[in-house]
């Protein structure tokens, strides 16, 4: 068993194997809420005329992401009535998350922020509450059914899913603002959820033996963290502390680019043509070489690179912001930022799976991803401020030195990280044959 798990996946493994494809439904479904919430929302603000400074700290509402590790515990151990019996634990929250998205992403759509905004914003936090829940048992599944020597490709698959969600919610989206209206654009885009509830109709069960653990309530809390810190000890403080910085340029890119793009005078088709399009192409590219890179350099020098160019991709909105706007010179800064995201993202992803013990995958996921989103969403929240005090070169400047603490962050890990993968491996062998094995409901 030690050598089939250490073996590199065929083709014919990929092609075969049902879990990696549902993840592009599954991937599809986490990612559509995200930019509706996010960067395309803040267009729709700042074309109604929202300040700057307001649409940052309507960002905020995207904290649920971050904060979603203090129910993570409640999805772990209680079923949702009805839901449950026909489809399992797992598999009833996935559902019951998509369902409550749909619904929050019409809210939005019935909302208009220039004479409704605190139902925009109501809506938005619906949205991005369930999004968030429905990542929890995403992320708890996909470990759960799938070994190690998976991992990297399920993690791809997820992306490829996600960023294809991101070309709808992106590209999509204001395509059908431009030459519809802003309503229809939600509306639409709350009928994909459809896509996500077909992909948790089809999915298998999970271990569900092992979800089904009977805690009580704050045990189920406190343990998952206990068990972290009996494992790594010190060490978890450096761990961290790179997961919690390790995206923070991308997120505060994420708040101010659409206000970039429209202040330097590219119109909403051009936005969509480079960066909600072309750009999504090119982050899926980037996913792949990042599980490529996975299997071919290892975890600690795949996550070493995806730090210094996902940081160093900030200079690129700099340098555009200063005096550089032509269409070429954003195609060039969204080719060079979007590869880095999706390379960054797939290394942080197989980083944070190999993290978790198999008994309490999805509340150690849920914070671990929650933590390494949180510093982006506060930081994120005032950068409108900092642009209308400073301008936007400084900001995108700023952000991206913090590619220097993450590099000697990678070097104080890299033990660990060497270590981990063998760990998790060894964990893999003992309870790969009962997991991933469950029938469709």
């Amino acid at each position: 068993m030690a050598a089939e798990t250490k073996r590199r996946l065929s083709l014919r493994d990929i092609l075969t194997d049902g879990r990696i494809a549902l993840m592009l439904p599954l991937g599809f479904s986490s990612g559509l809420p995200f930019l509706l919430v996010f960067s395309t929302l803040s267009a729709w603000l700042r074309e109604a005329g929202i300040s700057r400074t307001e649409i940052g700290m309507l960002s905020w509402v995207a904290l649920a992401y971050s904060f979603k590790f203090l129910w993570a515990p409640i999805v772990d151990r209680y079923d949702v009535p009805g839901l449950a019996s026909l489809l399992g634990r797992r598999r009833g929250w996935m559902a019951l998350a998509q369902i409550i998205t749909a619904l929050g992403l019409v809210g939005i759509a019935a909302s208009d922020p220039q004479t409704s905004l605190p139902l925009t914003i109501a809506s938005a936090l619906l949205v991005a509450f369930a999004s968030a829940t429905q990542d929890v048992v995403v992320d708890g599944w996909r470990i759960d059914v799938a070994s190690t020597e998976r991992q990297g490709m399920m993690a791809a698959s997820y992306q490829l899913g996600y960023r294809l969600a991101l070309i709808c919610a992106g590209a999509g989206a204001l395509y059908i603002a431009e030459f519809v209206n802003w309503r229809s654009a939600y509306l639409a885009m709350a009928v994909l959820m459809g896509v996500g509830l077909v992909g948790t109709l089809l999915a298998p069960r999970g271990n569900e033996s092992a979800v089904r653990e009977r805690l009580p309530f704050t045990a189920a809390i406190i343990e998952p963290l206990a068990d972290l810190f009996r494992r790594k000890g010190l060490i978890l403080i450096p761990i961290l502390a790179l997961i919690a910085c390790f995206r923070l340029p991308d997120f505060v890119a994420g708040v101010m680019a659409n206000p970039l793009y429209i202040d330097l005078g590219f119109s909403k088709t051009d936005i969509a043509n480079v960066s909600k399009l072309y750009g999504v192409w090119v982050g899926i590219i980037g996913a792949f070489a990042g599980g490529l890179a996975l299997t071919r350099l290892g975890l600690w020098w795949t996550l070493l690179i995806g730090a210094v160019i996902a940081a160093g991709s900030n200079l690129m909105f700099a340098w555009l912001a200063s005096g550089n706007a032509t269409v070429f010179n954003l195609t060039l800064t969204i080719s060079f930022d979007n590869f880095a995201a999706g390379f960054a993202g797939s290394a942080l992803i197989a980083y944070m799976s190999g993290l978790t013990s198999p008994g309490f995958a999805a509340t150690q996921y849920a914070l671990l991803s929650s933590l390494y989103a949180l510093p982006g969403k506060l930081i994120g929240g005032a950068s409108g401020a900092v642009v209308d005090a400073y301008g936007y070169p400084l900001l995108f400047t700023a952000t991206a030195s913090i590619g220097i603490p993450l590099v000697i962050l990678c070097f104080v890990v890299r033990r660990d990280t060497m270590k981990t993968v063998s760990e998790k491996d060894e964990v893999i062998e003992e309870v790969a044959p009962a997991v991933g094995a469950g029938s469709r409901a």
